[in-house]
């Protein structure tokens, strides 16, 4: 039987209709955890999201649509959020990336990048963390980067605001530390470096590693320049370090910054 430990919580993932933010939702929804998702898809795309966590949890799932890049529309959404259920557990998912070399980066794509990873956390971490001090419990899980904690070329505005959100996610941490006590289970903001994690957006570059070689000869080399294990994580494994954040017994980890990256910081 689940361990249902956050019954009567209710938690927003962003970017949370496939992915690791879909993997996230529906293991928060199996701890018992209302859940609000958000992220793009067609109509077809956000009801097989909605009805795979519903499946996981007690169902009452429900998606708020918002464009990340408009604080306004953050705005409305945590409104419309505190309405319907006020957030104990946020997660901070969405995210985007636009790999070329500072010279060829289009400035519109830095906006959109730097918006959409950072400046999203901030604005749903400012309506979200004062009612969780309120209530003397709150979780904010930031799903960074290893390149939150090391740099990669070609990538400056998707580096510069992984270390954003590291770096924000410290501060918040350290305004909202001694909010609550253990057995209210405190405020927390900690922050998730996943390094290679296995999705579908990543099966051309297999693909393009195997040389006539099986999948996992693809894999080996697509990570032997950067992960020592060369073996990616599962979107399964990130949200089960985002679920155990969530225990009342994590009430002292926050301010952290915690790599999954198979030895890829440790070089």
């Amino acid at each position: 039987m689940s361990d249902k430990f956050l019954k009567g919580r209710t938690a927003l993932v962003t970017g949370s209709t496939s992915g690791i933010g879909l993997a996230i939702a529906s293991a928060l929804a199996a701890a018992g955890a209302k859940v609000a998702i958000n992220g793009l898809g067609s109509a077809q795309q956000i009801a097989d999201a909605i009805a795979e966590v519903d499946a996981e949890g007690d169902g009452g799932t429900r998606h708020f649509n918002a464009n990340l890049r408009d604080p306004a529309a953050i705005d409305a959404m945590m409104a419309q959020l505190a309405e319907w259920s006020p957030v104990d557990i946020l997660v901070n998912n969405a995210g985007i990336q636009h790999a070329v070399s500072i010279a060829e980066m289009p400035p519109e794509k830095w906006d959109a990048i730097i918006a959409i990873n950072l400046s999203a956390a901030f604005h749903t971490m400012r309506a979200a963390l004062p009612g969780m001090a309120e209530r003397g419990y709150g979780r904010v899980v930031n799903v960074a980067s290893v390149h939150g904690l090391v740099a990669s070329a070609n990538k400056a505005p998707y580096v510069a605001s992984k270390f954003g959100l590291v770096g924000l996610s410290k501060a918040a941490a350290l305004e909202y530390a001694a909010q609550g006590s253990r057995d209210s289970g405190g405020i927390t903001v900690n922050c998730i470096c996943p390094g290679w994690v296995e999705t579908p957006l990543i099966e051309p570059q297999i693909e393009a590693r195997r040389n006539g070689g099986s999948r996992d000869d693809g894999v080996r080399s697509l990570l032997s320049e950067k992960q020592p294990s060369l073996r990616m994580t599962l979107p399964a494994e990130i949200a089960a370090l985002a679920v155990f954040l969530c225990r009342r017994e994590a009430h002292n980890i926050t301010g952290a910054s915690l790599p999954v990256d198979g030895g890829w910081t440790a070089q």
